[in-house]
């Protein structure tokens, strides 16, 4: 191992690297994400994992008015050395439709974004990720949690006058909420053929 040469993103620079570096950097694992101007890598997905984050963003998408849609698994730029990769995240229209940038979405696009928790993200998926939500005003964020083969999802608003997130709810079989927009998701269909 030893002989084989290591890629330049091994080495940050000074500072941490930058998203407009790392937006251009190739080569990356999939699902690399800049926090903190750190590259942060993620562990294999479990199945729980993968049927939540396809469950909502199939049921966001279809319920969400004309002027929205449900995307995964893409990097949003929040701030100079900000770029996460929420699980699912609700855009504009324009901004899911729009061929360029083909890989990232921009903080202004976003209404709500998703963090799907496993077991390697928990302190970055309860703390480091929804303060930064947060700070950059993304206005809606949801936590979603497998407690013991049951699947939680916790919902936020951005409080206006504080700036950090406020919890509204916490839903176990059913996710009903009237904002962004009215919201039925059963949270007891994960894994169901169709779902």
């Amino acid at each position: 191992m030893g002989d084989v040469p290591l890629p330049d993103w091994v080495f940050p620079p000074p500072g941490g690297f930058t998203a407009d570096v790392f937006l251009r950097m190739r080569g990356l694992p999939r699902h690399t994400e800049l926090i903190d101007g750190s590259l942060v890598f993620v562990s294999p997905q479990r199945k729980w994992h993968v049927r939540v984050i396809n469950l909502i963003r199939a049921e966001l998408d279809r319920q969400a008015p004309e002027g929205l849609r449900a995307d995964r698994e893409m990097a949003v730029r929040l701030a100079e050395r900000q770029v996460p990769e929420p699980d699912v995240l609700l855009v504009t229209r324009d901004a899911y439709e729009r061929e360029e940038p083909a890989t990232y979405y921009e903080l202004q696009d976003v209404v709500l974004v998703l963090e799907a928790v496993s077991p390697d993200s928990i302190d970055r998926d309860r703390d480091t990720k929804p303060h930064k939500y947060a700070t950059a005003g993304i206005k809606h964020f949801w936590r979603v949690e497998d407690d013991d083969g049951r699947t939680v999802v916790y919902v936020y608003e951005l409080d206006p006058a504080t700036g950090c997130y406020g919890l509204t709810g916490i839903h176990h079989d059913a996710l009903k909420v009237t904002v962004p927009f009215d919201i039925d998701i059963d949270l007891t269909a994960l894994g169901r053929r169709g779902r």
